[in-house]
This record gives C-alpha cells, sequence and structure tokens, in this order.
C-alpha cells in the first residue's frame, strides 16, 4: 500500500486534492482533523479531557463540544491551543495508524493522509510521500472569509500561526499549486500519482 501525506496551509484547498484522489485513484481518504472531531465526540478518547480543560459551558445541549466556541477560545489564547493539541495530536495518529493498518490488511493500494501539521507531528514517518497543497495567500484568506466566515484578521491570524511557505516546501517531496485552475491543479496529481510509479 502506497500511503500519501497531504499537507499545506489553512485555506490552501487541500480538500479538492484530496476529493480528486479519492474519486479517480480509489484513496481511502483520511483527514486529522475529522478525526479530531470524532474523536471530540460523546464516549469518544478526547470527550472527557477536552471538558475538563474548557469547562462544562462549552457543552451544548445535545452533550456535544461547541467547537466554535473552544476555536474562538484557543484564537486569543495560545497556552489553552498548546493544552488542546497536547489531547487532540496523539490520539488523532494512534487513530490514524490503526487505519492504516487496517486498509493495507483489506489490500487498500492508495491510503491519503490529511493534515495541517503533518509535518509538526512527524506524520513523514509513515508516509511514503509529501505533497505540499500551495496557494497564494489572499486566495487563502478570501476562502477563509468566505467558506467559514471569518474576519479577515481571523483569517491573516491562523495563517500566520501555521508553519512558511519555505518550512513546507523543503520537507514536501511534492508541490501542487492550487490558486484557481481546477484543471490544472487536477493535471498536476495525476502527475504525483504517475511520477510515483516511475520511482
Amino acid at each position: 500500500m502506497r500511503t500519501i501525506g497531504i499537507t499545506g496551509g489553512v485555506g490552501a484547498g487541500k480538500s479538492t486534492v484530496l476529493d480528486y484522489l479519492e474519486s479517480h485513484f480509489d484513496a481511502c481518504v483520511i483527514q486529522a482533523d475529522k478525526v479530531g472531531h470524532f474523536l471530540m465526540e460523546p464516549g469518544e478518547e478526547c470527550y472527557a479531557s477536552v471538558v475538563h480543560l474548557f469547562g462544562k459551558q462549552v457543552i451544548k445541549q445535545d452533550k456535544t463540544i461547541d467547537r466554535r466556541q473552544v476555536s474562538d477560545v484557543v484564537f486569543s489564547q495560545p497556552v489553552l491551543l498548546e493544552k488542546l493539541n497536547s489531547i487532540i495530536h496523539p490520539a488523532v495518529k494512534r487513530y490514524i495508524l490503526r487505519k492504516l493498518e487496517e486498509e493495507s490488511a483489506q489490500g487498500r493500494r492508495l491510503c491519503v493522509v490529511e493534515a495541517a501539521l503533518l509535518l509538526e507531528d512527524n506524520y513523514q514517518v509513515f508516509c511514503d510521500e509529501i505533497w505540499y497543497v500551495h496557494t497564494d495567500k489572499e486566495i487563502r484568506i478570501g476562502r477563509l472569509m468566505e467558506s467559514r466566515g471569518y474576519t479577515r484578521e481571523k483569517a491573516e491570524g491562523i495563517i500566520l500561526s501555521q508553519a512558511t511557505e519555505e518550512f513546507f516546501h523543503s520537507h514536501a517531496d511534492y508541490v501542487i499549486e492550487n490558486s484557481g485552475d481546477l484543471e490544472k491543479t487536477y493535471r498536476q496529481i495525476e502527475e504525483g500519482i504517475k511520477r510515483y510509479e516511475t520511482l
């Protein structure tokens, strides 16, 4: 089984790449963010620890955690963000490793793991190669304001808190430019798959 790690800054359009790999190459797509959300559900591994960290005021009427409220709190309190990450990230990694083992045992040919902190959390250790999805900063800000309803200040703050383009470029095996032309993005994905097959 081949495992590709997909990374890039927030708003880079990584989901576009993931959707194409899933629909055209039968890839099993694992997104660290979605795994993290799942693990914060009632009864799952991280639920009690997150409630303990933020207090019962983050619990909604249906007993789920108000992730928007948590996001707003950690945006202005880096220490709390660090504590939250120390709860979520190790649990997410364990879950993903189990999932990869299951997919491999079932004969899956391609798995794709996407995480904003893929490199910082050393996911490259169990990925065959790393793809970096690059998009111009202004396009990313626009996407975040439109799709998530962020203010420009919040969008810029999140982008500034993430790794630099130089960091991503220096650690990537392959770079996909995703600044607008979808057909161009798709061609680069096809080339990335073919490139691996000829290595």
